[in-house]
């Protein structure tokens, strides 16, 4: 009774910070799988060996998926942004500024200390480049987000988990994120 009025607490939080709809779940039921790292791999999003947060310098895919065994729950929000039509690649972009404005707001509210993880969508973007193309460490660790993918979660599958839709429409782009704790 006491982490349901805890997690309706920071389900809360997290639609006033701007998310479209959160849910908290049990990681033991989040879905992963090594092949998403082969979307990475594939270079989909195009960040693969160019981000701290992103494949191949963000870790093993089967360590990362071991990781999060050590979790037992996840605030798992998504964004959705209103595109003009579905070639609105700066729509896309928008809203995937805003979703990682989002990212932020939660990563400053929560923290991240040992026992919480954020993972956000489609890799990190919170520098507009990151120190991996220029040689240099990572400049905001503190703030640096990996992605789910990255750690290969299935987010189709984390949607339903959630009792989220995946796709929230035409014309739309929807991302998720979610911050794991004990």
């Amino acid at each position: 009774m006491e982490n349901e009025k805890c997690f309706q607490d920071i389900i809360e939080k997290v639609i006033a910070f701007g998310a479209f709809k959160a849910s908290v779940v049990k990681v033991s039921d989040i879905v992963t799988d090594r092949v998403f790292r082969s979307l990475c791999e594939a270079n989909v999003c195009g960040k693969y060996g160019k981000c701290y947060t992103c494949p191949p310098d963000v870790g093993d895919i089967d360590e990362l998926m071991q990781s999060l065994k050590g979790y037992s729950y996840a605030l798992v929000y998504q964004t959705v942004g209103e595109l003009e039509d579905s070639f609105d690649i700066e729509g896309m972009f928008e809203a995937g500024k805003k979703h990682s404005e989002l990212v932020l707001k939660m990563v400053s509210a929560f923290g991240k200390p040992d026992g919480v993880l954020h993972l956000g969508g489609g890799g990190c973007r919170i520098c507009e480049k990151c120190g991996k193309l220029t040689g240099e460490p990572c400049r905001d660790p503190e703030h640096a987000i990996a992605s789910l993918e990255a750690y290969g979660v299935n987010v189709s599958k984390l949607a339903e988990l959630a009792g989220m839709k995946y796709i929230n429409g035409q014309n739309t782009v929807t991302y998720f994120g979610a911050m794991l704790f004990n």
